[in-house]
């Protein structure tokens, strides 16, 4: 159980430090288009995340794959800036219920691919084989709580600003994206590996 209370752990504060600010950024981007009556799809939304990422975490884990830590470390806020721009492209009807699947959730998808080869590094600097599946199992889980921690957190402040304060969701949408747009454009300035 101290295991596996240990990589619960380093799974939540992986997401909840600042050193994970490009997770908390590409999250953002993800759901910030959502309101509360909307949960059933920002938990498809994570859903289409998490399994991208646990796919790329465990074949990392079981050595299976290799890619270089700085390319990776650029392509997540490359994800985060592609994501920002679908935000900033959307129109009004695109926001309401459709029977059409959005762009989004294969954007949650494939870039969660990328997003789990960097949880990767993190978790293989601390393991050994002995104990690896429920390891795996245990800093996947924080991820995720501290994820859906992030997404309550989001929805609560578009609460706010949409529902509270009465300002037009797609003027949310959009300046919202704009400044993750403007943050992540830095990040992968600061990133670029050549």
């Amino acid at each position: 159980m101290n295991d596996f209370n240990l990589y619960f752990k380093l799974g939540t504060e992986h997401i909840l430090s600042w050193e994970a600010l490009d997770h908390i950024l590409f999250v953002t981007a993800l759901c910030i288009r959502y309101l509360w009556k909307d949960w059933k799809k920002v938990v498809v939304l994570v859903t289409a995340f998490t399994i991208g990422h646990s796919v790329t975490l465990a074949l990392s884990a079981l050595g299976l794959v290799h890619f270089s830590t700085k390319w990776i470390e650029f392509l997540i806020p490359i994800t985060i800036i592609a994501t920002a721009i679908n935000n900033l492209f959307q129109r009004v009807n695109q926001l309401e219920p459709s029977s059409k699947l959005p762009l989004i959730y294969f954007f949650a998808l494939f870039f969660g691919l990328i997003h789990g080869l960097a949880y990767a590094n993190t978790f293989l600097s601390l393991e050994g084989k002995e104990g690896l599946v429920g390891h795996l199992f245990a800093f996947n889980l924080g991820i995720e709580v501290a994820q859906l921690l992030v997404v309550v957190v989001v929805l609560a402040i578009s609460f706010i600003f949409v529902q509270v304060l009465k300002l037009k969701r797609i003027w949310w949408l959009r300046s919202a994206s704009l400044i993750i747009l403007i943050a992540s454009t830095k990040m992968a300035f600061d990133r670029f590996p050549l």
